[in-house]
């Protein structure tokens, strides 16, 4: 029974961080989301340095390892579904470092302090760990739980990810609006882990 309250735990986290962004940003005077990162919400000296990490990354990285356990449990498991939770597990993990140690106030500094360098780390490892589960879907084996047109999705979602992820390494060397790219980029991410989480739970 736990299980399956779990498993809506990626669909939750998804709707939560769109909601916890906004809500953040309502407390930081002229915080601009086309041009300024999610992180910066949390950034050393920023208004919200200390309620971001509190109303974003904490429960967001509990939600996503609540996730990951559910995708290790879930029906027909694999060595492949036990990978792919252990990845989003390991992506709840990063969201919770990632809160703890803030980015710099400036987001193109040259000479990052060491917290905005474990916190940069932290975002690539995030990154990483769920591109990785995306393409583990994709080559899963098909059963009841993972089939054709999740794969489908999965491809699309990867696709996506990747093409805003270029559009927003653009961007920040125009320093213009990587935070909108940001957003659509992880927003695929989400989307996908929002439709696995859908699929555990029929």
């Amino acid at each position: 029974m736990m299980t399956t309250y779990f498993a809506y735990c990626g669909l939750i986290a998804s709707i939560w961080i769109v909601f916890g962004v906004f809500l953040a940003a309502k407390f930081y005077p002229n915080y601009n989301h086309n041009k300024q990162f999610c992180s910066e919400l949390g950034a050393k000296g920023s208004p919200t340095e200390r309620l971001s990490p509190i109303i974003n990354n904490y429960p967001l990285g509990i939600l996503f390892c609540f996730f990951g356990f559910a995708v290790i449990q879930m029906k027909d498991s694999s060595i492949v579904s036990v990978i792919t939770g252990s990845l989003i597990i390991i992506h709840g993990i990063g969201t919770l470092v990632a809160g703890y140690f803030p980015m710099d106030a400036n987001a193109y500094t040259k000479s990052p302090s060491f917290n905005c360098k474990v916190h940069s780390w932290a975002g690539f490892i995030m990154l990483l760990a769920l591109l990785i589960a995306q393409l583990l879907m994709v080559f899963s084996p098909i059963n009841q739980s993972i089939t054709t047109p999740f794969k489908i999705f999965s491809i699309a979602s990867i696709l996506a990810t990747v093409y805003f992820i270029y559009k927003m390494a653009k961007t920040i060397k125009k320093k213009t609006n990587p935070g909108l790219y940001q957003r659509l980029s992880y927003g695929a991410q989400l989307v996908w882990l929002s439709g696995l989480s859908l699929v555990l739970t029929q």
